[in-house]
């Protein structure tokens, strides 16, 4: 581990057993009850993590049509992305605008605060403290131990997805694997990306996304475009995120059997692309789950850690995984991801009708 990350690790250790020794202990052996008129949970940061959470917050509407749910989020990506599910009460943005943040979440008391990490986290745990809740849930950790009313037992490898709607059954409504399916929240639609999707309703077309989170997970330009020549039948879309599209319109240009695409502006126009896909190819990154939402098959490009698949792969799709031997996608071969491609275009299951349910 990297000096730097292992300070922040000792740190946050250390914050928790602070907390740990100050705050009163909570009792971890009695059950939830009484009314559940409200609901604080703790949000995780990224794009992936969101989409990840859509699952319980549906399963909570469901259950509980008049359920007040409040989201905590810390990172304006996850803030923006929450702010149009028609499931959620309000959307609160932790670490900006304290004086609307002390009227709308501190200053109130909760039925119920769940914080979604399963890791000491600084800023997770500091919320858990300041939030008043009359039960607070939280995952099995050490860490954790006497700052929570319940603590879900869940192996670390679990998905998160599942262990996001393990809350359910706290409260007496265990979900099954297809409940815990992820979704998105509507996003407003282009006009371009409409006309794009009529152009491309009756084609049968692999999809291929050159953009990740993190450099080390980014698969190279020249790599899918070698991809792209040993399919010379088969037709393509190029998804990519803003930074990236100069390369999408480079591999547009050289290759024919890409369809130029429009870029897409929002995870929800994106996700309406890849519910019309035959399949995709993606490094390991969000539109993972976005494949998840409309049970579009995935080939994803991974690193060779073993969490990054079992937290956060593909989930309730078909799907191939291609794992490079290094901590690099880059250094995945393109006849690794061929040979899947070839495997995935044999074997896959005819998609059913889902698009419709993007519209």
């Amino acid at each position: 581990m990297k000096p730097k990350k292992k300070k922040k690790r000792q740190f946050r250790q250390a914050f928790a057993k602070f907390l740990q020794l100050i705050v009163p202990k909570r009792r971890s052996d009695v059950p939830f009850s009484g009314p559940f008129r409200s609901i604080a949970i703790l949000a995780q940061e990224k794009l992936g993590d969101s989409i990840l959470l859509t699952p319980l917050l549906k399963n909570l509407r469901e259950e509980f049509p008049d359920l007040a749910i409040h989201i905590i989020t810390f990172t304006r990506a996850s803030s923006n992305f929450f702010k149009t599910d028609q499931n959620i009460t309000a959307v609160h943005l932790a670490k900006n605008h304290p004086i609307h943040y002390f009227k709308e979440v501190l200053s109130q008391e909760f039925d119920l605060l769940f914080n979604t990490k399963d890791h000491p986290s600084t800023n997770f745990l500091l919320q858990t403290t300041l939030i008043r809740a009359r039960y607070k849930v939280g995952h099995d950790s050490e860490f954790h131990r006497g700052l929570y009313d319940h603590l879900i037992a869940m192996d670390f490898h679990s998905h998160i997805a599942m262990k996001n709607c393990a809350l359910l059954t706290v409260l007496g409504f265990p979900a099954t694997p297809e409940q815990c399916r992820p979704s998105l929240p509507i996003m407003p639609i282009s006009d371009t990306i409409r006309k794009f999707l009529q152009k491309i309703q009756y084609e049968t077309i692999i999809g291929i996304n050159l953009s990740a989170g993190q450099p080390n997970r980014k698969w190279q330009e020249n790599n899918w475009i070698s991809l792209l020549e040993m399919f010379p039948g088969k037709r393509f879309v190029v998804l990519c995120s803003p930074e990236d599209q100069e390369e999408k319109l480079r591999i547009e240009q050289h290759c024919n059997q890409v369809i130029p695409s429009p870029p897409t502006r929002n995870l929800y126009e994106a996700g309406l692309i890849i519910a019309a896909l035959k399949l995709l190819i993606t490094p390991d990154t969000s539109l993972i789950h976005v494949a998840s939402c409309s049970n579009t098959p995935v080939i994803g490009l991974y690193r060779k850690a073993m969490q990054d698949i079992s937290r956060f792969g593909p989930l309730l799709i078909p799907y191939e995984i291609v794992i490079s031997e290094t901590g690099e996608v880059c250094d995945i071969n393109v006849k690794m991801v061929s040979s899947a491609l070839r495997k995935a275009l044999h074997e896959l299951p005819v998609k059913g009708d889902i698009f419709s349910d993007f519209q």
